[in-house]
C-alpha cells in the first residue's frame, strides 16, 4: 500500500513523501543495513559480480542508546503534588510499561527524529444517554514513519494522522487515526469554540491506495472490534504528544517542516567513513593471516597419503618450478598488520562523530577492536552538558503534557479524586553531568548560612514542590525546645 496515494485520494495534505525517504535512510543507518553500502557488489570481470557485506561498528545505534540513557533513565524523578493523582498516573504509566518503553522511545527518537505518545480511553462503559460512566486509560507509542502532520504552527504540530499497522490472518491492515480540530457546539446550538475530534478509518493494505473497510467490516477483525468512527474529546487540547530532539530540521529548504531529525542526520558521511575503516580493519586480519607455500612433492608421503589437512587454510601449493631457484621446499609468509594506522583513523572519526552529535570530543575511543565510552563527570561548560540541557527543554514539556493528558482522560473516565491542575515537577538525572555530592555539600553550606531555605533545599534534592517540601519539614520550634 502507498500511504501517500491514499492521502491523495482522500484529499489530505501532509509533509512531502521525500522526507519519509530520509526517515527510512536514517533507520537503515540505525540498523547498520544501508542498501548499496553495507550490502554491495564487487565486479570481477567478464560480467561476474560478488555479493559482499561491509562490517559496521554500529555507531548510529550506539549514540542513540547513549543519548537515550542520558535523557530518560531510572533516576529521572517525576513528582506530582496531589498524591491520589500521582498514584493514578503511576498506575497508567506502569500498565504501559513506560519505565522500559519510555527509554526505548528516546532511543528511537534519536534514530529517526520524532516519536509520539497517544493516550486513549478503552473498556468504556456508557449510560443510557451515551455519557461515560467508567473507562481505562491506555497509551500507544508511535515512531516517525507512522506520524503524518496535517497542520502545524511555529513547529508545533496541531493536527496529525497516526498509522497503526496490524496483521490478521496473514492480511495487513492499517488504522488511520486523524486528530483534528472541529467546531464545538453546545446543546442549544451555541458556539463553544473548538474541540479535538478523532476520526478512525481502517484500510486493507492492498496495491496502490489500498481498500478502505466499512465499520461493519472492521468490527469483524479482533484488532479493530469496537473501534469508533468518530470520537469527540470535548477538549481543545490535543490527545497526542509529539516528542522530538531539540535540533533544527534542515532537510527541507522552506524550513517549515515540524518533524524532528535524527541525532546523526548531519553526520552520515562520518558514519560511512567509520564503517569503511572498521571493515578495512577487520579485513586486515583476514588478508594478513599467516600463509605457508609448499612444493608439490611435500603434500604427500612415500605411500601417497596427504601430509597436510586439505581444509587447513594456512598451506598453499605452488608450481614445482617456483622452488627451483630458492632451494626451499617450504616458504612461510607473515603479512604485516596495520593495526595502529586503522585505530588512529577510527579514533579520529569517532571524535568527529561525537563532536557533531553534541557529545564533545574524546567521548568515544576505539581500543583493541571495540568502542569504549568516557565515564568521567562532565563539566557544566562542556558540549555534552549544553546538549543534554537543550534536549531536556522539549522532553520536559513532552512528559508534562503526557501526564496532564492522562489526568484529563482520567477525569473524563470519572476516576474520583483527580486534580487536573496539580503541580508537576520533572527532575532529570544529572549525575553524569554534575558532581552531585559536591553540589549537595555546597547547598548545605548555603542553608547553614541562610542563603538557601530548607524548603528550597528539600524541593531540589527530594524532587518535591516547595509547598510540599515545606509541609514535610520538622517543627523547628519543637526541636529548639528539646
Amino acid at each position: 500500500m502507498n500511504i501517500f496515494e491514499y492521502f491523495k485520494k482522500k484529499g489530505i495534505d501532509t509533509i512531502d513523501s521525500s522526507f519519509y525517504s530520509k526517515i527510512a535512510m536514517w533507520d537503515s543507518w540505525y540498523r547498520s543495513n544501508v542498501r548499496k553500502f553495507h550490502q554491495f557488489r564487487v565486479y570481477h570481470g567478464s560480467g561476474q559480480y560478488e555479493r559482499c557485506h561491509r562490517k559496521s561498528l554500529g555507531m548510529a545505534k550506539k549514540i542513540c542508546e547513549d543519548i537515550s540513557d542520558l535523557l530518560l533513565n531510572e533516576r529521572v524523578a517525576i513528582t506530582i503534588k496531589d498524591e491520589t493523582t500521582a498514584k493514578y498516573v503511576r498506575s497508567v504509566l506502569d500498565a504501559a510499561n513506560f519505565t522500559v518503553q519510555g527509554n526505548e522511545y528516546q532511543e528511537r527518537k534519536a534514530a529517526c527524529g520524532t516519536v509520539a505518545y497517544v493516550p486513549y480511553l478503552t473498556n468504556t462503559e456508557l449510560d443510557d444517554q451515551g455519557r461515560i460512566i467508567s473507562a481505562d486509560v491506555k497509551l500507544d507509542y508511535v515512531v516517525a514513519r507512522n506520524i503524518f502532520p496535517t497542520a502545524w504552527e511555529n513547529s508545533r504540530i496541531t493536527e496529525c494522522i497516526f498509522v497503526f499497522p496490524k496483521t490478521y490472518k496473514r492480511k495487513k491492515y492499517a488504522n488511520f487515526q486523524h486528530h483534528k480540530l472541529a467546531p464545538l457546539v453546545g446543546e442549544n446550538g451555541e458556539d463553544l469554540g473548538y474541540q479535538y475530534v478523532i476520526e478512525n478509518t481502517v484500510v486493507e493494505c492492498s496495491s496502490g491506495a489500498g481498500r478502505e473497510l466499512t465499520p461493519e467490516e472492521w468490527n469483524k477483525i479482533p484488532h479493530f472490534e469496537g473501534l469508533a468512527t468518530t470520537v469527540e474529546t470535548g477538549s481543545n487540547r490535543p490527545q497526542f504528544i509529539i516528542d522530538k530532539l531539540n535540533i533544527a530540521n534542515n532537510v527541507d529548504e522552506d524550513d517549515t517542516n515540524p518533524m524532528g531529525v535524527a541525532l546523526f542526520a548531519n553526520s552520515i558521511d562520518v558514519l560511512a567513513k567509520i564503517d569503511l575503516e572498521y571493515d578495512s580493519y577487520a579485513n586486515e586480519f583476514t588478508l594478513g593471516r599467516k600463509r605457508v607455500f609448499v612444493a608439490p612433492e611435500m603434500l604427500t608421503d612415500a605411500n601417497g597419503s596427504q601430509v597436510f589437512d586439505p581444509d587447513d587454510s594456512i598451506f598453499y601449493t605452488l608450481p614445482e618450478d617456483y622452488f627451483k631457484n630458492t632451494k626451499e621446499a617450504m616458504h612461510e609468509v607473515n603479512m604485516e598488520l596495520r593495526i595502529e594506522e586503522h585505530e588512529t583513523a577510527i579514533n579520529n572519526d569517532l571524535n568527529l562523530l561525537s563532536f557533531k552529535c553534541g557529545f564533545g570530543t574524546q567521548y568515544y575511543r576505539f581500543e583493541r577492536g571495540s568502542v569504549a565510552t568516557a565515564t568521567q563527570v562532565i563539566s557544566e561548560n562542556s558540549d555534552m552538558y549544553r546538549t543534554i540541557r537543550k534536549h531536556e527543554i522539549i522532553l520536559r514539556d513532552a512528559l508534562t503534557d503526557l501526564i496532564r493528558t492522562i489526568i484529563r482522560l482520567g477525569v473524563t473516565a470519572n476516576v474520583s479524586g483527580l486534580v487536573e491542575n496539580t503541580d508537576i515537577v520533572i527532575d532529570f538525572d544529572d549525575s553524569i553531568i554534575e558532581d552531585k555530592q559536591t553540589e549537595r555539600a555546597e547547598d548545605r553550606k548555603d542553608v547553614a548560612m541562610g542563603a538557601m531555605g530548607l524548603p528550597e533545599y528539600r524541593a531540589k534534592w527530594y524532587g518535591e514542590t516547595e509547598e510540599v517540601a515545606a509541609g514535610k519539614l520538622p517543627d523547628q520550634s519543637a526541636a529548639v525546645m528539646m
